[in-house]
């Protein structure tokens, strides 16, 4: 009964707000979203226009006075919306959405298959993109040999290892190349010689502020887990309450009661989670290729930071990949989806290696030096490995590393793995799921005897009924 008001109160919500967003549309004045031209010049709205005074609104209004005056037949209208679940589907409903928005991998795939996005491939032919798109990224933003979203940003997991702490218990080469676990039970292996010679953690998992299920969920796919599912009906289900999750938990448990080489500090954010390896008292974590910015604020020696290739699972060799796309409304003209293709590429964010690209790539390297963050990891690319931007980026990466590469070849290797399975964040409610799942790590890293088969089971049937239950799309 109380799934069922509620999903009646949302349908509520979503009915006025269309009508509230519609009314606005109409009393307002100046250039909406809805309209496609205006004295002869193609309009596109912008979503995510930065509000409060600063750089980044600075920057922006710069770059659209500069490129309207470069394209003196589109006109730039910003729009302060910024991507939520729930205020799109109203504004989609209601044909509301701004030309041009963006989001993250985890809401692609429900947009493209509500219909929400443009059919962008003729205009990315037009202009160049064919085959310059990462073929792992092009399987997350295509559907039926059609495109349907502009990648700006990615990055996968991989495994991030204190360089002095492998040294000391005898897990790295003598050219600076650490010796990789290949499995997870490989990686308890390493993490009690890590602790037998040093003292310290061996590995650091994170149990709180949601940071905890998040890496879980890559670890889990990696047992052979399936989170949620759509049945017949097109209803999300949960699916993890399954033998492979419970296994996957255990390997949790067991880190801490049979190999015992966690910190004693079971309540771990995501702040202590890169403190703990950063101040050495950690000799591995899971972590993204901007490691070296999240070790940056604790002075970490940039030689002391490694990372490598994921283990494993006994089922897959799976990491989890994020990052962010442009979609352009489903409602744009051809005009319109040209304009606003040329717009991100005004942002800097097109594959064409101008004198410009150039710039400011070397200056972000050089401004990140400054910073103290490590220069070589080279993170998954939106773009082919053979483009000629990629080419250069790679190539301005090694002319400024300022550590041993191969403290991170394993990783750049890792990155460009074909045979490596990516996978974005699960597509509805994954941070409630992280919650969830934060509960089932923190009590087995607190109770020995907890029960990992039932709390998957409770874990499951609380994600079911108060959160996938209650979704109304």
């Amino acid at each position: 009964m109380k799934n069922s008001v509620t999903k009646k109160h949302q349908r509520m919500v979503a009915f006025i707000l269309v009508c509230i967003i519609s009314l606005s549309m109409c009393t307002s004045c100046g250039i909406k979203g809805t309209v496609a031209e205006k004295d002869g010049k193609t309009v596109i709205s912008v979503g995510s226009w930065p509000q409060k005074s600063g750089p980044s609104l600075e920057k922006i209004e710069r770059q659209k006075a500069e490129f309207e005056a470069d394209n003196p037949d589109v006109i730039i209208q910003p729009d302060s919306w910024t991507f939520d679940l729930k205020t799109f589907y109203p504004k989609a409903e209601a044909g509301l959405l701004p030309t041009l928005y963006y989001t993250f991998f985890t809401e692609l795939a429900q947009v493209i298959n509500a219909e929400y996005a443009a059919d962008i491939t003729a205009v990315l032919n037009k202009r160049g993109y064919k085959d310059k798109f990462n073929p792992k990224i092009m399987d997350l933003i295509s559907r039926d040999n059609k495109v349907f979203a502009f990648p700006y940003s990615a990055y996968v997991l991989g495994l991030a290892y204190n360089t002095e702490l492998f040294r000391q218990a005898g897990l790295m080469e003598a050219d600076g190349t650490p010796k990789q676990p290949k499995t997870w039970n490989e990686l308890a292996e390493f993490a009690q010689k890590i602790k037998q010679a040093t003292g310290k953690a061996g590995f650091v998992f994170p149990t709180a502020n949601n940071v905890g299920g998040w890496i879980f969920t890559c670890l889990a796919w990696s047992f052979g887990v399936k989170f949620i599912d759509k049945n017949a009906e097109g209803k999300w289900i949960a699916t993890f309450n399954s033998p492979e999750c419970v296994e996957a938990l255990q390997f949790i448990k067991d880190l801490r009661w049979k190999y015992d080489v966690l910190p004693a500090n079971t309540l771990i954010d995501g702040n202590e989670y890169y403190k703990l390896y950063a101040t050495g008292n950690a000799g591995m974590l899971i972590a993204a290729g901007d490691v070296g910015k999240k070790c940056a604020p604790y002075e970490m020696p940039v030689d002391h930071i490694g990372i490598m290739a994921l283990p494993a699972g006994p089922a897959r060799h799976v990491t989890l990949m994020g990052g962010g796309v442009y979609l352009i409304a489903n409602n744009a003209t051809e005009k319109q989806k040209d304009a606003a293709v040329r717009w991100i590429e005004k942002r800097g964010y097109g594959y064409e290696l101008t004198e410009d690209a150039k710039q400011t790539i070397e200056n972000n390297i050089k401004e990140e030096l400054e910073k103290g963050y490590i220069i070589g990891i080279k993170s998954m690319s939106v773009w082919a490995e053979d483009t000629e931007i990629e080419k250069y980026k790679n190539a301005m990466i090694e002319k400024y590393a300022n550590s041993n590469m191969n403290h991170v070849r394993l990783y750049n290797e890792f990155v460009q793995n074909r045979n490596v399975e990516v996978q974005p964040e699960e597509p509805v409610c994954a941070q409630d799921l992280y919650g969830v799942l934060d509960n089932c790590i923190q009590e087995v890293l607190l109770n020995e005897n907890a029960d990992c088969a039932r709390l998957i089971e409770n874990a499951c049937n609380d994600f079911q009924v108060n959160y996938l239950d209650n979704l109304d799309y």
